[in-house]
């Protein structure tokens, strides 16, 4: 895709745009609610608000963002659902990234070939 296009791709739609707020317990994560607005910037009745969660946990290389949608209809109830919501999707991150771990090492290796993530000049990758 060439730069010109990129740019073209970059425009907002006016009719889909929402207000942010964030809300936090200063703990565990955050709260993003989302509130549909006007192309005026007034409240949009007709579309629904929406709610996700960001979180964290620490693995070896550092903290992993972690976030999910919450389905709910007031900040309270985002803010019961977000223990749950919170544990579903780090598990479902656990296990993606152990997929992505065991795709990794079934790769094979054809010495020759450029690794393009370090490795031997020439192409094997030490292990």
């Amino acid at each position: 895709m060439n730069m010109s296009q990129e740019q073209t791709d970059a425009k907002m739609n006016p009719a889909e745009l929402y207000r942010e707020e964030t809300f936090t317990d200063q703990k565990i994560g955050t709260i993003r609610r989302l509130t549909p607005v006007t192309p005026e910037g007034e409240t949009d009745t007709s579309r629904e608000v929406l709610y996700s969660g960001a979180t964290q946990v620490m693995t070896p290389m550092g903290a992993l963002p972690i976030n999910f949608a919450l389905e709910a209809n007031t900040i309270g109830e985002a803010a019961e659902k977000f223990g749950p919501a919170a544990e579903v999707a780090v598990e479902r991150t656990a296990k993606e990234m152990e997929e992505m771990r065991r795709e990794q090492a079934s790769k094979i290796v054809i010495p020759g070939q450029e690794s393009g993530m370090g490795g031997m000049p020439g192409g094997g990758i030490i292990t």
